[in-house]
């Protein structure tokens, strides 16, 4: 039978908290008020009994379990896509997803989803406690960001993945194309990362106000010529993941990623590129931005994995151009 129960001994820093805020500090990609329907749907017991007040104070080394299956009435419709399949087995999916692809359905983006696709091929043979617009996705990267993806068959599975991902033990790791060069050439950027009080739909990087956000950078290449401004390839490892967290690092560094919309350096201008480089900067849809490696411990194998991926033709188009233009 399949294991769909999460069981944790309360901390002390969970003393007098509520049950679903101490629900939430365990299992970070589950919302608040999903945790409440666990609550409320007898789904919780504290100390082997039936909860069903989410307000619950809980005591030092109260006994939490939560049952993990939940009803799936979702409405979305499966679509026939193509899907570049890295690894699977009865657990989880590694998909390496192209760049312009929405991974969940939301405003403006109801179809040609990631999650289209896996309803297509799956049916409901993907977990759905992340939510039910949302089955087997227990991360995501931006619509423009290509690369690995880690999605979830089943609930259980989901639920310990999700875990490593508020501890910060997967292994992520990115490589961009970047205006400029970064200094030092290798290095970290930490800062709290919030909304952006002047347009909701960003994010910023702030002193004093925000979640915690830190990304290690290493310098792979810099490209440099008399008709090319200077780029730089960077590898970056993440140890946190907030939204668009590399993207805003970027912006805070002083520059950008090259194809980069919404987090542009207005003030870079750039006169005498080269015209065969300039029609492809043109041409780009989103930022050069690809989720290269992703590792972590598999939920029933008691093993570590890592996976790696392609770059897109984009990104390898680009890179060679940039090869023969430099010095």
């Amino acid at each position: 039978m399949e294991n769909n129960t999460i069981k944790f001994i309360a901390k002390k820093e969970y003393v007098d908290k509520r049950l679903d805020i101490a629900l939430k500090f365990e299992l970070k990609n589950f919302t608040r008020s999903s945790i409440k329907k666990f609550i409320e749907q007898k789904k919780v017991k504290l100390n082997n009994k039936i909860i069903t007040s989410p307000s619950k104070k809980i005591k030092y080394k109260d006994i939490i379990e939560i049952n993990l299956i939940i009803k799936n009435i979702s409405n979305l419709e499966g679509e026939n896509i193509n899907l570049n399949l890295i690894y699977e087995d009865s657990d989880l999916l590694i998909i390496n997803k192209p760049p312009g692809m929405v991974v969940h359905p939301g405003a403006g983006n109801k179809s040609k989803t990631l999650v289209n696709a896996l309803i297509y091929k799956y049916k409901k043979k993907l977990s759905n406690i992340g939510g039910l617009d949302r089955p087997g996705i227990v991360h995501r990267i931006d619509k423009d960001t290509s690369g690995l993806l880690l999605v979830a068959k089943n609930n259980y599975s989901h639920a310990k993945l999700s875990e490593q991902f508020s501890q910060h033990s997967i292994k992520r790791k990115y490589v961009a194309l970047i205006w400029g060069v970064l200094r030092p050439l290798d290095g970290k950027i930490e800062t709290l990362i919030t909304r952006d009080p002047r347009n909701r739909q960003l994010m910023t990087a702030s002193e004093n106000k925000g979640k915690k956000a830190v990304t290690f950078y290493k310098t792979k290449k810099v490209f440099y010529s008399k008709n090319l401004p200077k780029v730089s390839l960077i590898e970056f490892k993440l140890e946190t993941g907030r939204t668009h967290q590399i993207r805003v690092h970027m912006k805070y560094k002083g520059t950008s990623i090259l194809g980069e919309k919404k987090y542009h350096n207005k003030k870079m201008k750039f006169k005498n590129i080269d015209q065969d480089l300039q029609i492809i900067l043109k041409k780009l849809k989103g930022q050069m931005l690809h989720a290269k490696t992703i590792g972590f411990h598999h939920p029933r194998k008691n093993e570590n994995l890592e996976f790696k991926s392609e770059l897109p033709s984009k990104f390898t188009n680009l890179l060679n151009l940039l090869d023969k233009l430099s010095d």
